[in-house]
């Protein structure tokens, strides 16, 4: 039923998730030792409840926890993911997103959308001069890589090194990852840290109008970011930057090619990208799971989740409920009512939504637009990763 380490689940999870539904609000899943929830209702309401967390450090020691604190070779990977926002809690992460929401602002993502009209007329250009190629290499990796990578003000020499350190760091977030997953991520937290800490000592010499000087001078009646806090949102900035919308794009295309109707609607109504892009995102949802540590007990139904436990809140499975969408398993690209939780909900809602949006609408209006006949070319491959789920490549003819 829930396989996450089989292909053919990777490739097409959503009938296990409906049995899990039919079964019931919550389930042990043994081999990770977590609790699976399903249901929109449930992942909604727990995203939003303060009994859970993204940690448990600011409350418990691992042993408190009744938790094994992770191997000491692993320290790099967790001092760079621990002070990241998407794993704090309050008082640091109040502290930490209140500041970086100075630097982020709504301003700051308009200022950027030229930029990133620019950038995705160049790479679909690219592709349709070349007769097509490998749509997620061509233009769905490099356009959120560039945006972000502007947005610090690292220097387009260097922007070649930000994707595989971010895809090796990335791989500590799937299920179970291997010794060697984890080595690679120590080795990448390491390298991006020791780059970043150049580049924020150069931002100091000469701010300049980048994301990285406006995050040395943020701070709010006296308070600051650490070095280590300024390394590590930079660090989450990028990969939650760009992975979503590298898979949204290489997904979504996918999930189009297989329903040529809603893609010819597309076609002849450009104005539907709005709430294409937003139907997209749920109906193949990039991060199939988010997690939270019960800090509190609490009860799902009739079951009670003890202190300590982790619970594995199924995007995925809430973004097709028929509980909360009609006919969840059809792709509308009209669809007016349509609350996906693919940015998540609550304290950790993600940030860079509103810069995500913009990005998917600028990649998937220029291939509308100067690719309108753009078909596959070849039947794709999905990663092994079952958590940020996305293809291995996409080709296609132009």
């Amino acid at each position: 039923m829930f396989a996450p380490w089989s292909p053919a689940f990777t490739a097409d999870p959503y009938p296990a998730y409906a049995e899990l539904r039919d079964r019931g609000r919550v389930h042990w899943f043994e081999p990770t030792r977590q609790w699976l929830v399903p249901h929109y209702s449930d992942v909604s309401a727990l995203l939003r409840d303060r009994r859970l967390g993204r940690t448990y450090l600011h409350r418990f020691t691992h042993e408190e926890f009744g938790r094994t604190p992770p191997p000491p070779g692993h320290e790099p990977f967790h001092t760079l993911n621990d002070n990241g926002l998407l794993d704090l809690e309050a008082p640091d992460h109040t502290r930490i997103r209140r500041l970086v929401t100075k630097a982020f602002t709504p301003r700051t993502v308009q200022s950027l959308e030229p930029t990133v009209r620019r950038l995705a007329d160049e790479l679909v250009r690219g592709l349709v001069k070349n007769g097509g190629g490998d749509l997620l290499a061509e233009v769905a990796e490099p356009l959120p890589v560039a945006v972000i990578a502007e947005m610090l003000g690292i220097p387009e020499s260097d922007r070649g090194l930000l994707r595989p350190w971010s895809a090796d760091i990335c791989g500590m977030f799937e299920l179970n990852p291997s010794e060697d997953t984890a080595a690679r991520a120590v080795r990448a937290s390491v390298e991006f840290s020791a780059y970043l800490r150049e580049l924020i000592a150069e931002r100091r010499a000469r701010p300049g109008g980048d994301l990285v000087s406006a995050l040395i001078s943020a701070h709010d009646e006296g308070e600051r970011l650490s070095e280590q806090e300024m390394v590590s949102t930079c660090v989450l900035l990028l990969n939650a930057g760009h992975e979503a919308t590298v898979n949204t794009t290489a997904n979504g295309w996918w999930t189009l090619f297989r329903h040529p109707a809603e893609l010819a609607r597309l076609r002849a109504d450009h104005s539907l990208l709005s709430t294409a892009v937003e139907e997209l995102m749920r109906y193949d949802t990039p991060l199939q799971m988010f997690e939270r540590w019960v800090l509190d007990d609490i009860e799902i139904g009739d079951t009670v989740v003890p202190r300590g436990s982790e619970l594995a809140l199924l995007f995925g499975s809430a973004n097709r409920d028929p509980a909360r969408f009609e006919g969840p398993a059809e792709l509308d690209l009209g669809r007016a009512d349509n609350p996906h939780i693919t940015f998540g909900a609550g304290v950790h809602y993600c940030l860079g939504a509103p810069l995500a949006r913009v990005e998917l609408a600028a990649s998937f209006g220029e291939l509308l637009r100067q690719a309108p006949a753009m078909r596959l070319a070849a039947e794709p491959e999905w990663k092994p990763g079952y958590v940020i789920r996305g293809l291995r490549e996409l080709r296609v003819e132009v």
